[in-house]
């Protein structure tokens, strides 16, 4: 029996808007202002970008034409440091909340991002069908809170269930079989992502994770943030 978080005003479309409406303000007075980076005490957008390195590494992916969707993509920043390590393939960000898409779509224009293989979307993936730019999957997705705020959210679904109890279903098909889903949690441990993630039946399966540095409470060892990497099936 999965446990649930109790519900937040994070977990609400409204308190998205309300905050990437800021930023946008914000980043038309000052450029450089592009708004907040999640996990960035941690350096977990630098823990994922090592890992999809490691991954092109390994044969695995590839810099130059792997597809990479992010979801809950924010301001984009996730989007444009891979931009910023070369990765040349097509990069899309998708989010529920307009405002993020128009605040990522701002940045990118001010970066002067217009001409990369960058693309931002308005995208509510529990309630939608995904665009045509989904084309025939990505080969990496990935999750930087996204899930810990869908687990915030106190709605429930045709079937009662909390919201966050459909989202493997529904990312799921956005990965190509044999292809990765990366996901960055501070709400849930190791162990409880990846009984959100891993069923005997499902398709994805555990493939590695990122090393954060580890703090004992009680006697017992953890981190603040984990990073899994899991890879879809390919039957």
């Amino acid at each position: 029996m999965r446990t649930h978080l109790d519900p937040s005003e994070l977990g609400t479309k409204q308190y998205w808007d309300d905050a990437y409406a800021r930023e946008i303000a914000n980043h038309a007075q000052d450029a450089q202002d592009e708004g907040t980076i999640w996990f960035d005490d941690s350096g977990a957008e630098e823990k994922v970008i090592e890992r999809l390195e490691a991954l092109e590494d390994e044969g695995l992916l590839s810099k130059d034409d792997s597809r990479i969707l992010d979801l809950g993509t924010g301001n984009g920043h996730m989007l444009f440091s891979l931009l910023d390590e070369d990765w040349a393939g097509e990069l899309v960000g998708v989010d529920y909340s307009d405002t993020s898409v128009k605040l990522a779509r701002q940045i990118a224009a001010s970066r002067s991002e217009e001409g990369a293989s960058v693309r931002f979307e308005e995208w509510d993936l529990l309630n939608h069908q995904p665009g045509e730019w989904l084309a025939e999957g990505f080969d990496a997705v990935l999750d930087k809170g996204t899930f810990d705020a869908i687990s915030l959210s106190s709605e429930t679904d045709a079937q009662g269930r909390r919201i966050c109890e459909s989202y493997r279903e529904h990312i799921t098909p956005l990965i190509k079989p044999g292809q990765f889903f990366i996901i960055t949690s501070c709400n849930w441990t190791k162990d409880e992502v990846m009984n959100w993630f891993v069923a005997p039946d499902g398709e994805l399966k555990f493939f590695d994770e990122a090393k954060y540095p580890t703090f004992t409470f009680g006697g017992q060892q953890g981190q603040s943030v984990c990073t899994l990497i899991f890879q879809r099936r390919l039957n």
